[in-house]
Formats: C-alpha cells, sequence, structure tokens
C-alpha cells in the first residue's frame, strides 16, 4: 500500500511510520515540525527515520537514507495548495492524520492554535481525501473525548458530549466532521481513539518524561489530584499495533445501524470508532513506583490539586478491536517504563541537564510544566 502519515516527526506518528516501512508499505510523511516542545527531538527522530534536518526544505519531498519507500515532506495542513498538490502528485491508499496540536493545559493559554491545526487542518485533509477518492481515512481522536463521563470502562458507544478541555471538544469535532464526509461523500474513514501512549522517543510534556527527567536531576514531580489518578498507560508498540490492524480494512455500513436507538461507533456510513489502549488503569503512584525502580531514585512528590481539564481516572474498552481483529496489547506497564528509561538514558546521556524544558505555562502565577497524562 501507499500510505500518507501526517505528523511523522511527531511520537506516533514516528513509530507508525516505521512500522509500516519495515512490513513494506510505501509512506510518504509530513510534518510542520513546529516548536510546541523540542524540535531538536523531533528532528531526532526523523534523522532515526533517514531524514537529515540539513535537507528539510518547505514543501519540498526528500527519500530517506535509510528506507527507499520512505519520502518525508515539510508541509503545513493549513497549506491547502500544498496538501492538494500532494495528494495529486501521489495515489495513495489510505490516508492516516497524526499530525495534530496536542496537549491539554496548553490549551487553555493558547486555543487558537487548537482551532488552527485540528479543526482548520483537519477540514483540508478531508477535502483532500474527498477529491483525491481515498479508500481509507484513519485519524488520531482521544481518550480525553470522554471528560466528564464516569462509566468505566470507556466505551465507544458512550455518550461524549461533555468534553472539559478545548483540545478535547477539537477531537470530538473531528469525530464529527469525519461522519458528515463519510455520509455525504461515502468516504470510509475511522477514529482512533488513543489512551495515555508513552514510550521511546515520547513526547517532553507527558508524565513519563517529565517526571524521569526530574527525578533523574534530583527535582520535585507534581503529583496532582494528591496521586488519587489513573490512567490506561499503552505503550507505543501497541498503539501502532492497533492502527495497522484498522488501516488494512477501510470502515464499512453498519447494516444494522438503527436511526431510532444510534450506535455512536459506527453509522449507516462508513464511518467506526475505536478505542486503542491497554484495556488496565494503573494508579499514578503505582505508575511513578515504576520509574523510580528504573531510575534508581526516589522521587520527591509535591503533591497538588487537581488541574483544570483533567480527569481523574481513564480505562479504556477495547473489545471492538478485541473480537473485531484479535488485537492483543502485550506490553506491561513494568516493561514498557523501563524501555522508555533506558531509551532516556542512552539518548539524554544518565543524570545530565537537558538544555530546554518543555515550552508550556500551565497558570498565569507561575511556571509549571504539565502532567498530560
Amino acid at each position: 500500500m501507499k500510505i500518507l502519515v501526517t505528523g511523522t516527526a511527531g511520537f506516533i506518528g514516528f513509530h507508525l511510520a516505521k512500522r509500516l516501512l519495515e512490513r513494506g508499505d510505501e509512506v510518504v510523511g509530513i510534518d510542520i515540525i513546529n516548536d510546541y516542545y523540542d524540535v531538536n527531538l523531533k528532528y531526532a527522530r526523523l534523522a532515526e527515520s533517514g531524514i537529515a534536518k540539513e535537507d528539510i526544505v518547505y514543501d519540498k519531498a526528500i527519500v530517506s537514507s535509510k528506507y527507499n519507500n520512505y519520502t518525508f515532506v515539510k508541509l503545513d495542513l493549513n497549506d491547502k495548495d500544498g496538501m492538494m498538490e500532494l495528494f495529486n502528485t501521489n495515489y495513495f491508499d489510505a490516508v492516516c492524520n497524526l499530525a495534530a496540536q496536542a496537549g491539554v493545559r496548553y490549551s487553555l493559554t493558547n486555543p487558537e492554535a487548537y482551532i488552527e491545526s485540528n479543526i482548520s487542518g483537519f477540514l483540508n485533509v478531508l477535502e483532500c481525501c474527498r477529491y483525491a477518492k481515498i479508500k481509507h481515512l484513519l485519524y488520531a481522536s482521544s481518550s480525553s473525548v470522554y471528560g466528564l463521563n464516569k462509566h468505566m470502562p470507556f466505551s465507544v458507544e458512550n455518550n461524549v458530549d461533555h468534553p472539559v478541555s478545548l483540545y478535547a471538544a477539537s477531537k470530538k469535532s473531528n469525530e464529527l466532521m469525519a461522519h458528515a464526509y463519510s455520509h455525504l461523500f461515502n468516504m470510509p474513514n475511522t477514529a482512533l481513539r488513543f489512551f495515555t501512549v508513552y514510550g521511546p522517543w515520547g513526547r517532553p510534556d507527558m508524565a513519563l518524561y517529565i517526571f524521569t527527567k526530574a527525578i533523574m536531576e534530583g527535582k520535585p514531580i507534581e503529583v496532582f489530584n494528591a496521586g488519587n489518578m489513573s490512567r490506561d498507560f499503552t505503550y507505543i508498540d501497541d498503539i501502532v499495533e492497533g492502527i495497522v490492524h484498522l488501516i488494512d480494512k477501510p470502515a464499512e455500513s453498519n447494516p444494522d445501524w438503527d436511526a431510532s436507538n444510534p450506535d455512536p461507533a459506527s453509522s449507516k456510513a462508513p464511518y467506526r470508532v475505536f478505542n486503542i489502549g491497554r484495556g488496565a488503569p494503573v494508579t499514578l503512584l503505582d505508575f511513578v513506583k515504576e520509574i523510580e525502580e528504573n531510575v534508581g531514585l526516589v522521587a520527591d512528590k509535591e503533591f497538588l490539586p487537581m488541574q483544570d481539564g483533567d480527569v481523574s481516572d481513564t480505562w479504556a474498552d477495547i473489545s471492538g478491536l478485541e473480537t473485531e481483529f484479535d488485537y492483543k496489547p502485550k506490553t506491561s506497564v513494568k516493561e514498557g517504563v523501563h524501555q522508555f528509561v533506558d531509551w532516556y538514558k542512552m539518548f539524554y546521556g544518565s543524570g545530565k541537564e537537558l538544555k530546554k524544558r518543555p515550552r508550556i505555562r500551565m497558570s498565569d502565577q507561575n511556571v509549571v510544566y504539565g502532567t498530560k497524562i
């Protein structure tokens, strides 16, 4: 297959592109390489994929020196002409849209970034897929869409009409926009609701990275809601396997869909929604213990109230993927944290100060660094 993956300088996009390339697909990757967090990490991911920083020029296709079936283009989703040209000069079998403005806390202080990237940018993706008659569009949604919902585990059949952050609202909007295009233009698309993805090459604004960095540098870690939180931490390889299971099977109309009792996860149009998680939540303090064991130090913990826009617990009902695609997450949190800490030490060096902190302002009163878990 020839597959477009947006956001290949990002965490999940980098890993997905690698997995697809290794199984023999032809991949075209795009990314704008913005400075939401340290761009050096993004360039390092690209370099790991055979794309040298010095060769990157906007709207110029670069063939990887490592994979002859990988081409990268620096391109903005909001560049409508550039996006249309990309689709017109390539014949993609599928598109996986992972490019987005991420982060819950950042959306409280920079809401415009989420409208520009996650709404306007996604509209361009939909339009390009429509005119190019793409056989299957997959796109990143998020467990954040469950918002105020307290029914556990989170099921794709649950109501998701009460988001608690603009980030979550933008992801819910993506699902609504995609359904409209599926209904109007018979365009197969699949929403991927990711649950707290972690692992090597992970984002600097995520809890695992922040905690590991602080513990290794002898600095306190901020534990919100007094540690009374849990997350369905899902290792990156399991996330990627979930995507790969889905990418080969375009969404289809549900012949049993009942308009008088509508199933939110399917439609009479070719539209599907899936949770991709581990299906086994872990408490935040147990997660910290795993980091402490791998780093070999005990964290100095500063317990704080719940953050605005956050939720106390997440837990994925993954029965849809298990039943239809024989999806089986394989990586325990113990093994996943070990893999991340090993990568972190290799990439940054044990105990060395990083040159840049994650660029996220958490409050008007003081600057702290968020734990988007």
